[in-house]
């Protein structure tokens, strides 16, 4: 089978990357068995919406290319899935998710008996190894400075202080930071708590320590929030343009991101830095102060020890002594 290169082009697909409910026609035309599949793979066995999302766009890629070839689903080989990861003008790791999603949709095919073999499973990605990960560190020293530079006179930079202080105290993700409800800050005994509802539908308790609690409480009062076991109310919520008052509305994963943005800028940070950057600073602080692996792996949430290490930076630092000390 001879295969011509097209240049790399944006694909218009028959479906919406987040809607995964309009079946595509070469889905349709191969049965229902296929239909099943499909239905079954998005729905039932892809259950993280993220991950969802990500799919859909690669296998609507994939779909929108076998169209373009005239190829029913019977028909695509592995030369073709070859072909097509050869065509994608992507990263490495973008073009191993797309793989993967096209693997795990055939496989379904299969089990479905809507095709016979699954024409990726041959299919080898390119090699990719990470070493260390791509979130930008943000230093103990900027941390402080950031903490440093916001005015806490009035409700919003107390808000905005406690959810940075968040970040940085319990190296929680933005998004588990945008769900806390009041009821999430409890004491449980010997002390405070903070309650996450994690990525991967984990449940975490992380305790805190007593600055942030102060800077909390402080928060609460200017609020006009009090700690109740069944206060469902959100913790950080948006305010109304220049007026300094807080609304009702819960502060989503990409707000508290601007927000963090503009809190960097008129610091004078680097606007590649993120909300994501304080898990790296928090993580390799505590390994340069000697703390079991272990240990952090579990604040972090990490499943594996590996994940934790990604987020090491201090590998990084000797190998910048190192390349210092050249004598060209």
């Amino acid at each position: 089978m001879t295969e011509t290169r097209l240049p790399s082009v944006k694909i218009e697909t028959t479906i919406s990357a987040t809607n995964a409910t309009q079946v595509p026609a070469i889905i349709e035309r191969a049965g229902s068995g296929a239909k099943f599949a499909w239905d079954e793979f998005f729905f039932a066995k892809v259950r993280s919406p993220h991950t969802r999302r990500a799919y859909l766009r690669s296998i609507n890629r994939f779909l929108g290319w076998c169209e373009e070839r005239s190829l029913e689903l019977t028909q695509i080989s592995p030369a073709d899935v070859g072909h097509f990861m050869d065509s994608l003008d992507l990263a490495v790791s973008s073009k191993k998710q797309a793989l993967a999603a096209i693997r795990h949709l055939f496989d379904g095919m299969v089990n479905r008996h809507a095709v016979i073999l699954n024409p990726a499973a041959s299919v080898r990605g390119e090699r990719y190894t990470v070493v260390e990960g791509k979130t930008p560190e943000i230093t103990v020293k900027q941390a402080r400075s950031l903490l440093q530079s916001i005015d806490v006179a009035d409700v919003v930079g107390l808000r905005d202080k406690a959810i940075i202080s968040v970040l940085v105290y319990t190296a929680a993700r933005v998004g588990a930071v945008s769900k806390l409800r009041v009821k999430d800050l409890y004491d449980s005994g010997d002390q405070y708590c903070l309650h996450f509802d994690d990525k991967g539908g984990k449940s975490r308790e992380i305790p805190v320590r007593h600055d942030l609690q102060n800077l909390l409480f402080a928060y609460l009062q200017r609020a006009d929030l009090q700690l109740g076991h069944d206060d469902t109310r959100p913790l950080f919520t948006t305010c109304i343009r220049k007026t300094k008052e807080l609304t009702m509305r819960p502060m989503t994963a990409g707000d508290i991101g601007r927000m963090v943005k503009r809190r960097m800028a008129a610091c004078g940070l680097p606007r590649r830095l993120s909300p994501h950057s304080f898990r790296v600073t928090t993580i390799t602080d505590l390994l340069e102060q000697g703390v079991p692996l272990e240990d952090v792996q579990n604040l972090a949430g990490h499943a594996d020890p590996r994940t934790t290490r990604l987020y090491d930076r201090r590998q990084k630092k000797i190998t910048r002594n190192i390349v210092e000390r050249i004598s060209v």
